[in-house]
């Protein structure tokens, strides 16, 4: 389909194409590959498969849709922050007035506005900064995360470390305190306090649980930007709770889309099922009411194909009252059907007994046989055929047509033939064929033998009118001196026709001192003196 320049076509050609077009189309002929081997698309128009003709692509190709041509200006990386090229150790013309550094001028400066500036000073000048020219790509201009530093996250662990750290020291310092007040106290108030500390213990317990279980809790926002309040969700899940991109690290494992929170497929597929508390989204897909959602929304399409006036999304409770009195008529109807079954052929799991005539296959029809098995009185059972002709050998054949296959093709046993009409040859056909597939591989080994082997050719002085160079070759010299006069004669009227006479007298035997003469006046154009010639 993606054909890469536009040739002449007869009509016969451009109908089997378009044939060929449609069995890739409906899935009947493979399609078609590209230059790398990868399938194309049948149904990618042709508008974007054909290439231009100014590619000269000679195989179908889908390359000049895909970005072939990448500018090695581009990057990915950033700037370097607070980095530093040169520090001066007095002030130069041109820098900044206020901190000295040449990379800025004082409008763009961005320390702090000094009394006396670094010009009139000439201390404590500022180093250059580091400037830098950076082409984004496509990739890179829309990359969010583009020169982060993930260094900088450590920050925001110590910060976290040293409130944890904080808080468990507030909390022992308040415990100290509390022993040595049940110290100085009697007995009774130790008690009282050790129950009010289990009861703070308690509610910080319950603080905590409340602030776990709260994962589900959807807040309201509202002054947004079109005016009306959003819900949106705090947590999707237990904290506790291993997420599922980390129950599995294997790359090759379930796909985990991070823009859904979703996985498909079973993470863990060869765990034990019993220990798995996760199995995949889809295992939600494929069970209790989805599944039954799934079942109705396919009997609402084929109902709507089939004429009915019925449609999932416009009346839901009608589709949802058609498919319930539709599985109650499937299901009288298959009531039925069984019925009407075992009263014809009888139910071998009952314990009712067989009727006699169909008890082993009894009848009252009686038939009498003589000593040599003959029929003398009534008929005998017929004997189920096929309404298919069976054994039937042509065409001299003892053997049906498939009783033999090689090589992706039916054929007879007897002869191994692969022609359906053919005439049997027996064994003699089968020696036939052995021996011309010897003589055809004989053959094709000898031309490879023969193509990796040349035969070396003979060298041949070719004089130069193209003709072999007898040895015995000897030029006169009066001929020659004549040739050579004609030769000059012969060019004379070719500048001029007017000098050639009215009636030409055309001779067409060439000599051996014509020939040298025409060769010794010819022209070499890629003779270096050429242009120093008259």
């Amino acid at each position: 389909m993606a054909t890469a320049s536009v040739a002449f076509k007869s009509r016969e050609d451009h109908r089997k194409q378009i044939e060929l077009e449609e069995a890739r189309k409906a899935g009947l002929a493979p399609a078609e590959l590209d230059e790398d081997g990868k399938e194309i698309n049948p149904h990618i128009p042709q508008y974007m498969s054909s290439a231009p003709w100014y590619l000269n692509a000679e195989r179908p190709s889908l390359k000049h849709q895909r970005k072939w041509k990448s500018d090695p200006n581009y990057t990915k990386s950033w700037y370097d922050r607070g980095a530093k090229t040169f520090q001066a150790s007095k002030y130069r013309k041109g820098a900044c007035e206020n901190c000295g550094a040449m990379t800025h001028n004082s409008k763009a400066c961005m320390e702090r506005p000094r009394k006396v500036g670094a010009k009139h000073t000439n201390k404590h000048i500022a180093a250059d900064e580091k400037i830098e020219t950076i082409e984004l790509d496509y990739d890179g201009k829309r990359d969010r995360w583009n020169g982060y530093d993930p260094s900088t996250f450590a920050r925001v662990i110590e910060r976290y470390e040293a409130r944890d750290d904080a808080r468990k020291k507030y909390l022992n310092e308040q415990q100290l305190k509390k022993l040595e007040k049940s110290d100085q106290n009697d007995e009774g108030a130790a008690i009282d306090e050790a129950i009010e500390d289990d009861d703070l213990r308690v509610d910080e317990a319950k603080v905590d649980e409340s602030k776990q279980m709260d994962f589900a809790k959807v807040e309201k926002r509202v002054r947004t930007t079109g005016g009306g309040s959003t819900g949106t969700v705090r947590n999707l899940r237990i904290r506790e709770d291993t997420a599922k991109y980390l129950l599995n690290l294997d790359v090759n494992s379930a796909h985990y889309d991070p823009k859904t929170r979703s996985m498909r497929e079973d993470p863990l597929p060869d765990a034990d099922p019993n220990e798995k508390f996760y199995e995949g989204d889809n295992q939600y897909r494929n069970s209790g009411q989805a599944l039954e959602f799934k079942e109705l929304n396919i009997h609402a399409w084929e109902a709507f194909d089939k004429g009915q006036d019925v449609h999932m999304q416009a009346a839901p409770s009608q589709a949802e009252l058609l498919y319930k009195n539709f599985k109650v008529m499937k299901e009288k109807l298959k009531s039925h059907t069984k019925e009407t079954i075992i009263e014809k052929y009888g139910n071998a799991a009952d314990e009712d007994k067989l009727p006699r005539e169909l008890l082993l296959g009894q009848s009252e029809r009686q038939v009498e046989y003589d000593r040599a098995g003959r029929i003398i009185k009534g008929q005998e059972a017929a004997i189920p055929r096929s309404k298919y002709e069976e054994d039937v050998y042509i065409n001299n054949h003892t053997t049906v047509w498939g009783s033999w296959w090689k090589d992706h093709q039916w054929g007879f046993k007897c002869c191994k033939q692969t022609i359906r009409n053919s005439y049997c040859t027996g064994a003699a056909g089968i020696e036939a064929a052995e021996a011309a597939n010897d003589l055809m591989r004989a053959n094709i080994a000898r031309k490879e033998a023969a193509a990796e082997d040349p035969a070396p050719a003979e060298e041949k002085r070719l004089a130069t009118w193209g003709t072999d160079v007898p040895d015995d070759l000897v030029l006169d010299e009066k001929l020659l001196a004549d040739a050579l006069k004609k030769e000059d004669q012969r060019k004379r009227e070719e500048k001029d026709e007017r000098k050639r006479k009215y009636n030409v007298r055309w001779n067409d035997e060439v000599t051996a001192e014509d020939m040298e003469a025409y060769r010794m006046k010819k022209v070499h154009h890629d003779d270096p003196m050429n242009s120093f010639m008259n």
